[in-house]
């Protein structure tokens, strides 16, 4: 026997357990079947399970149980991604507690007291620490439900996938297409190293914003003023740059101005660059240390002036008087001499954004350096063809338009990390610095021995490749390429990639990229962005504002099962997602709801004729759940297929809460008490029919608990549900008629019970319900299911009528209307003016925001998630009190 309260706790751990001991998430590659791929996107072995990677891998998830019960040899592939400096600051930090350090040079490592340790001793430590911590989140997963083929783990650095990286690398650069060169990027001066736009994170911060007067050169008291919020790059500057059509310098252009501090000629360029409107219109160029300004530099082939050190120390470029000097302590320093001067102008407060590395928490500064590039520009031409083409869509369409801008206007990209975790750059240099890439070391030395005619020494480039680089590779390295094994000829290319938009660039669109040129196709037939998961008030999610939902802690509470049909229900296309953990409470009612159903069938003692055949059911009732089931599972099947989980999981919840629970179960409790024998056998069936059903329509979304209940009261020879069928849907399911006929009933007695809501009617109140103007059709249903509507509804009779009496409430079903008398009942007088004071109210409550929203400030100075939950507000308002208008109009009405 079920027990009376559903336990989640007692439940999911066993169900996970049966599964993976069943080997229910194997993929076969013998298999005759259609193969249906996934790879997830490869979390960082050192993160945690947050509320995105729980809608993420939700997503997944219903997307890989759905296609396994239709058939599909459905492959999810798991990893984790050995995430360079996450990892590298995690191993550090432990490190550092021991009073160890890495012996990298780096200027105040080491010191008194401190043990140095190479990048080997480092390397080992850091396999260590992964082996009994890394990859944490993997078994989070599972809380969720994840139903992957865990035997088939892998991670970015492992043999196989370290084997096929070295290979990409050597192939790319023998192409050409791997180069080195140097540039600006985005330095971290903690970590020591470039790191990618995704790593860094743009922080509000409340500055200044000087005004320097640089003198003309030539010309006495003649000036042009610059504007900067960081004064220490000033030394630099080798240009200023005004806009070629701006009148107030046209005449300066092609002249120069003198560097202050420095005496430096400053070359004064027209370039589209400077903005008339913005500061002074004049903008200083620092080449070196300024992204926008490193592009007017290759314009006008300026002079590099690079003045930091690895530390963003004030480097030997730099006057003497700030060599040396921390860049904060040298802007003090600079702004105080620039005033001794009088060459400071003005100096405004000025709010602006500053790069930061997200890791190290430190203002990141543009750096030129020596690094590793991809001629992206070439790879993208033939990734944004396979879109173009339809050869791989994105869902929703409109993500293509951002991913066509990136791709069209794509920079070299960037690929070394000045790390010792992760995948060393396969490239050795020989004593002149000439470089030999190669698959290894072997390699490199025969091809040096070649170049120079005898044994040179050759040392290995220090620098390794950016994570994203090998997690590009993700969907065909982690089937075994470069080996030809069943795996990649199979499962290649996958079927769909589910993920943010925040990484389109910087993962998809490099898969995009590597697949092509690799394997010949795209890695993935479809790309599902899915939305953002917010708070209640559309607010960002963050620890800082203590708005963080954690999903570990929303199982606890409410279970797995109520997390993710929550996320699904919520996932609607393009739009972001408003989580509350009051949603997620109504959706473990649901869970409720549905054992309680169970329960129900259980008490009834349901069961199965070895014959039964639904379609073949004689009770219009039972005719019309089943056609309502017949239709909800086509309604499910596709909105799963094009990607719209939220319809899906309301198909499903309107079906299973109203029409299964609400409805269908009530309907056959009078036939279950007093029916023919017939009547009965045949109702216990289809209850139990359909509640079988409907496990399998719900289990991609709450697997757990339909699992639990498929386990108890299903057939006793079933399989596993999570390996059974999906329901088949055939014509013999559906019946028009019935569904009509019940569709009216449902209508009939929701009028009533509505009008008893809007009215306060007490609830044990019995009342006559009065009809006219019916067809002969709207007679026979009155007749046949009056009982039934007389005891749903608390009726004391049905009964036709020429004229409704004052103070009836009347309401429309069909071509019949019907009516409630309340003189009697009620006391109508005092009725109308509560009715007419609620009505009052709610007027009033209208009228605010009304006024709220003819204000043009609220408009433009609120958050968009407040003037929307403001309209929301004022909708429901508005409706509740054209509810109470329609009820006060049929009470006052003669």
């Amino acid at each position: 026997m079920l027990e009376k309260h559903y336990d989640p706790s007692r439940v999911e751990d066993r169900q996970y357990h049966r599964w993976e001991a069943a080997g229910a998430f194997a993929c076969d590659p013998k298999s005759v079947a259609k193969p249906y791929s996934i790879v997830i996107p490869p979390p960082n072995v050192t993160g945690n399970l947050h509320i995105g990677h729980a809608l993420n891998n939700a997503i997944q998830d219903i997307l890989i149980r759905y296609h396994r019960m239709r058939g599909r040899d459905v492959l999810w592939q798991p990893g984790t991604d050995h995430a360079g400096i996450a990892t590298q600051m995690v191993v550090e930090r432990q490190l550092a507690e021991q009073g160890i350090v890495l012996d990298r040079g780096a200027k105040g490592e080491g010191g008194k007291g401190k043990k140095l340790i190479g990048r080997d001793d480092f390397i080992a430590r850091v396999w260590q620490w992964r082996e009994q911590s890394g990859g944490i989140i993997l078994k989070q997963l599972r809380r969720l439900g994840a139903s992957c083929d865990w035997d088939r783990e892998r991670f970015t650095m492992d043999e196989g996938l370290s084997r096929a990286v070295v290979k990409v690398f050597v192939d790319l650069h023998r192409k050409g297409l791997i180069y080195k060169d140097k540039r600006l990027v985005n330095w971290d001066p903690k970590m020591h190293t470039a790191i990618s736009d995704l790593e860094v994170e743009q922080r509000e911060i409340k500055g200044h914003l000087w005004h320097f007067k640089y003198p003309i050169e030539g010309e006495d008291g003649a000036f042009i003023t610059v504007a900067t919020t960081r004064p220490e790059t000033m030394l630099g500057d080798t240009a200023v740059a005004v806009h070629p059509e701006d009148e107030r310098y046209k005449k300066l252009i092609g002249k120069h101005a003198v560097l202050p501090l420095v005496g430096r000629k400053l070359i004064i360029v027209g370039d589209d660059y400077a903005d008339p409107e913005q500061g002074s219109g004049a903008v200083k160029i620092t080449p070196a240390h300024d992204f926008n300004d490193f592009e007017v530099g290759r314009r006008h082939k300026l002079e590099m002036v690079n003045i930091f050190d690895r530390d963003a120390c004030l480097n030997e470029n730099a006057p003497q008087a700030y060599r040396g000097l921390d860049r904060f302590e040298a802007r003090k320093r600079i702004v105080a001499d620039m005033e001794k001067l009088g060459l400071v102008e003005k100096i405004e407060d000025h709010e602006h954004t500053v790069p930061h590395g997200d890791r190290s928490g430190v203002p990141v500064e543009p750096w030129p350096t020596d690094q590793w590039y991809v001629d992206a520009k070439t790879l993208a031409k033939p990734a944004i063809e396979a879109v173009e083409q339809g050869k791989t869509k994105f869902v929703p369409k409109n993500w293509e338009n951002t991913y066509f801008e990136w791709m069209r206007n794509i920079q070299p990209w960037c690929i070394s990390r000045q790390l010792w975790w992760g995948h060393q750059i396969p490239a050795w240099y020989g004593p002149d610095g000439e470089i030999f890439v190669a698959m290894d070391e072997a390699e490199a030395r025969e091809a040096a021995n070649k170049h120079y005619g005898e044994d040179a020494e050759l040392t290995r480039d220090p620098d390794v490749l950016d994570t994203w680089f090998s997690s590009a590779l993700w969907p065909f390295s982690t089937l075994g390429w470069p080996g030809e094994t069943p795996e990649v000829s199979r499962y290649y290319p996958t079927s769909v990639v589910v993920t943010g938009f925040d990484i389109i660039f910087f993962w998809v669109a490099r898969m995009m990229m590597l697949g092509i040129e690799f394997m010949g196709e795209p890695p993935f037939a479809d790309i599902y962005i899915h939305a953002l998961v917010r708070d209640e008030r559309g607010q960002k999610m963050s620890k800082s504002k203590g708005n963080a939902l954690d999903p570990l802690d929303l199982i606890d509470q409410f279970s797995g099962d109520a997390v993710r049909f929550t996320l699904a229900a919520l996932a609607a296309q393009g739009r972001d997602i408003k989580l509350a953990s009051s949603r997620i409470q109504g959706y473990r009612n649901f869970t409720t709801k549905l054992w309680n159903a169970a329960r129900y069938v259980e008490m009834n003692e349901c069961a199965m004729p070895a014959f039964f055949a639904a379609e073949n059911n004689q009770q219009t009732v039972n005719r019309w759940i089943v056609d309502r089931f017949a239709r909800v599972t086509g309604e499910v099947q596709t909105a799963i297929e094009s990607y719209r989980f939220n319809e899906a999981a309301g198909a499903l919840y309107q079906f299973v809460w109203h029409e299964y629970c609400d409805w269908y179960l009530e309907i056959t409790k009078p036939i279950l008490q007093g029916g023919d024998e017939a009547a009965q056998t045949e109702t216990r069936a289809t209850l139990l029919w359909v509640l079988h059903g409907l496990l399998h329509l719900l289990h991609p979304f709450m697997p757990f608990i339909t699992e639990e209940l498929w386990e108890r009261m299903g057939p006793e020879d079933a399989k596993l549900l999570i390996v059974d069928d999906w329901p088949v849907v055939y014509e013999g399911l559906f019946d028009e008629e019935a569904a009509a006929e019940i569709g009216w009933v449902i209508k009939v007695i929701s009028e009533i019970r509505s009008v008893r809501a809007e009215i306060h009617l007490p609830p044990k109140a019995i009342l006559p319900l009065f009809h006219k103007d019916a067809d002969d059709n709207t007679k026979t249903r009155l007749k046949e299911h009056s009982p039934l509507i007389r005891q749903l509804a608390r009726l004391s009779e049905i009964a036709m009528t020429d004229r409704f009496q004052r103070g009836t409430v009347q309401f429309v079903v069909g071509e019949a209307a019907y009516g409630i008398p309340l003189a009697g009942i009620v006391d109508l007088d005092q009725e109308s003016a509560r009715l007419q004071k609620e009505i009052d109210k709610l007027s009033d409550e209208i009228g605010k925001y009304d006024r709220k929203f003819a204000d043009k400030k609220f408009i433009s100075k609120a958050p968009p998630a407040v003037v929307e939950e403001q309209r929301e507000r004022r909708e429901t308002a508005a409706a509740a009190r054209g509810k109470l208008a329609s009820a006060l109009a049929q009470i006052e009405a003669d």
